[in-house]
């Protein structure tokens, strides 16, 4: 009963503790710092680039860091240095970002982002998943399913009932919290990302070529329910919708569009 009881009051606190807001206003479960997250992805990032094979090719790391510097030039104040960027030479389409201010790029999502508008669309996106602290958030929801899981333990314990609740428990933090959360995490991203490159110069509508280019991979994908990500004319509907929302807002360049070139 005792070990129960504490269990509830840990879960309590953690999430009276816990409270933020993103860059959208949503409310946010955050439980670790910003420094912690740095340093795990400063460590992660290391991995990474002894894993992967770096890109020597002058010109397109050039053609990466001209439109990332871009980005970085509309970010919030204290989110406008020390950035690192690197690209992999890779064919995997993927990009990322990390807490800690480090940005890769593989050489794969050059063949899908046709121009510098389209990249500026992703490099946005991958730095609004940082700014919007989505690395905390996610770690902060699986240590908190996994209170729920213990605190579930401690109730039915010695019960016939114990391992239907750890069943139910599992799969509703499966598919009742986490998936839903990295959905709403990539949505907000694409606005977030959508409102750095209209303010950077780049063209908003490219944004949603870049998600008809995604789409054109083709490839099995889960039911959108079940999925981390949105489907990608979810994506290309919310970006319409907020590209609209945005110019009636006033949202414009604060700086010409740059001349990158691949």
């Amino acid at each position: 009963m005792k070990k129960f009881i504490s269990l509830g009051l840990a879960a309590v606190l953690l999430v009276s503790l816990g409270c933020a807001k993103s860059p959208t206003g949503r409310s946010q479960l955050i439980l670790f710092d910003g420094d912690k997250m740095a340093q795990m992805g400063l460590e992660s990032f290391e991995t990474i680039k002894q894993e992967q094979k770096v890109s020597t090719d002058p010109k397109l790391n050039q053609y990466v860091g001209c439109v990332a510097d871009q980005i970085i030039k509309v970010l919030p104040d204290e989110w406008r240095s020390d950035w690192e960027v690197v690209v992999f030479d890779s064919e995997q389409v993927n990009a990322f970002a990390l807490p800690g201010r480090k940005i890769g790029v593989y050489t794969g999502i050059l063949n899908v982002a046709e121009n510098a508008d389209q990249l500026a669309a992703i490099m946005g996106h991958e730095v609004g998943h940082v700014i919007a602290s989505h690395g905390a958030e996610r770690v902060s929801h699986n240590t908190a399913a996994q209170m729920a899981l213990k605190l579930g333990a401690a109730a039915t314990q010695g019960t016939e009932y114990q391992q239907a609740t750890m069943s139910v428990l599992g799969l509703g933090a499966q598919y009742g919290v986490l998936l839903p959360y990295s959905r709403t995490h990539e949505s907000e991203a694409d606005v977030i990302g959508l409102k750095y490159l209209m303010q950077a110069g780049f063209k908003a509508e490219e944004s949603m070529e870049l998600w008809k280019n995604m789409n054109a991979l083709g490839g099995e994908r889960p039911m959108e329910i079940l999925s981390t990500h949105p489907a990608p004319d979810t994506r290309i509907n919310n970006l319409a919708e907020h590209i609209e929302k945005f110019r009636a807002q006033g949202v414009k360049a604060l700086y010409p569009r740059p001349n990158c070139r691949r």
